[in-house]
């Protein structure tokens, strides 16, 4: 039986778990400033991800491991102000919150305080449980992330498809349910196999949020520099691109430049 899709004017963590529960895909893009916030939020994205994947897009790093605290709460700041209906959920960085739970909380509660986001983005499973509990606690919304964790980029060495052996897969549905019970309010998975990530939606409640993860989850994200084609160097299989923005802005720039260069820009209707 089919349940009619309810009209949301704002979404919560709530309106997640009943979107799983009506069978109500989740839509989830990334943003790091207010403009393109702003336009997210209007085309009706359930789910904005500061993603600590500005460190790459915004900042040219290899990794995500460099940004900071404070670069996060920047722009989260910068998103929260363009968003109106949008849960707006930030990554914690590499560095606040693994190894000591008292930091972790201290940095959750800056970004909440300081940003005014709904809730936290945190890597790993049963190694982070402690900071996640005290989080929790706190009164702070955390979303789980497991699978390929990019801040672990040099544990693994690499960005290939994790939990493709049986020993892997099972710690990841072990840390999929521990993160249920803690009170996780739903988990993104990450470049997983697909019928590894459906098995997972299936034996939690809470809503899985895949990239890279097949069709059979809740709901799904993408960086949004990705889908619509300003990063052209970055074609993974999971990436459908709904635009070509490279060419198009360079394409428009390049006619800006000719067009000052050949004096037609301004011209009399241009100018006061």
């Amino acid at each position: 039986m089919s349940v009619a899709k309810k009209d949301y004017k704002r979404i919560t963590t709530k309106s997640l778990i009943e979107m799983k529960e009506n069978g109500e895909k989740i839509s989830m893009l990334t943003a790091y400033d207010f403009t393109m916030a702003h336009i997210v939020d209007v085309a009706g994205v359930d789910v904005i991800l500061v993603g600590d994947s500005a460190s790459n897009v915004m900042a040219g790093h290899e990794t995500t491991l460099p940004i900071t605290l404070d670069q996060m709460i920047y722009h989260a700041s910068s998103v929260i102000r363009g968003v109106q209906r949008a849960l707006v959920v930030v990554d914690l960085p590499f560095g606040s919150y693994q190894s000591d739970s008292k930091e972790a909380l201290r940095s959750a509660i800056r970004i909440m305080k300081e940003s005014g986001a709904h809730a936290v983005k945190m890597e790993g499973g049963a190694e982070i449980k402690d900071s996640i509990k005290k989080i929790l606690n706190a009164g702070i919304p955390v979303m789980g992330h497991l699978g390929l964790t990019p801040q672990s980029i040099y544990k693994f060495g690499t960005y290939t498809v994790r939990a493709k052996e049986e020993a892997e897969a099972e710690q990841l549905m072990e840390d999929a349910k521990l993160l249920e019970s803690l009170g996780c309010f739903a988990i993104v998975l990450e470049k997983i196999p697909a019928h590894l990530a459906e098995k997972v939606a299936q034996s939690i409640s809470i809503p899985v949020i895949g990239i890279g993860a097949g069709g059979g989850v809740d709901g799904q994200v993408l960086v949004i520099h990705d889908m619509l084609g300003m990063n052209n160097e970055f074609s993974p299989r999971f990436l459908r691109r709904y635009l070509n923005l490279y060419e198009q802005m360079t394409g428009a720039i390049g006619q800006y430049v000719a067009d000052v260069k050949a004096k037609d820009f301004p011209n009399e209707k241009e100018q006061y």
